[in-house]
């Protein structure tokens, strides 16, 4: 009886154009992003031959992590590199109750009067 141990199978980026290269480099280098960062660092090193467990040890992510952003990669490009941020919560007043009611909140101006917006009593001397 034979047991067969499976290993997963390497994953590597498709071949990268010197064009694309410079610019997930130009990326690495002033990304403010910290995803587009790690995101484009696994990207460059995959078309070098660092295979996934390497580049796991190096950037201190899990397997799952690199093989996901080298296969979105393959799919999608440098597209992939931009994270998809939800849109959050939705606003609890809705954009018709806004148009509705402009003016809910005057603004400090009008509601204290031109005299008494900056107004500051002076120090009283002794």
């Amino acid at each position: 009886m034979e047991v067969v141990v499976g290993r997963r199978p390497s994953v590597f980026v498709r071949p990268v154009s010197t064009e694309e290269g410079r610019r997930l480099q130009r990326i690495s280098r002033t990304a403010k992003d910290p995803v587009r960062l790690r995101r484009a660092i696994v990207v460059l090193m995959s078309p070098q031959g660092q295979a996934v467990k390497h580049i796991t040890f190096l950037m201190q992510v899990s397997e799952d992590y690199v093989r996901g952003v080298i296969h979105a990669d393959n799919e999608r490009g440098v597209d992939a590199l931009h994270p998809k941020w939800s849109g959050g919560r939705r606003p609890a007043v809705g954009e018709r109750v806004r148009e509705a009611h402009p003016s809910d909140r005057p603004d400090v101006s009008r509601r204290l009067g031109p005299d008494r917006l900056l107004h500051v009593e002076p120090e009283q001397t002794r």
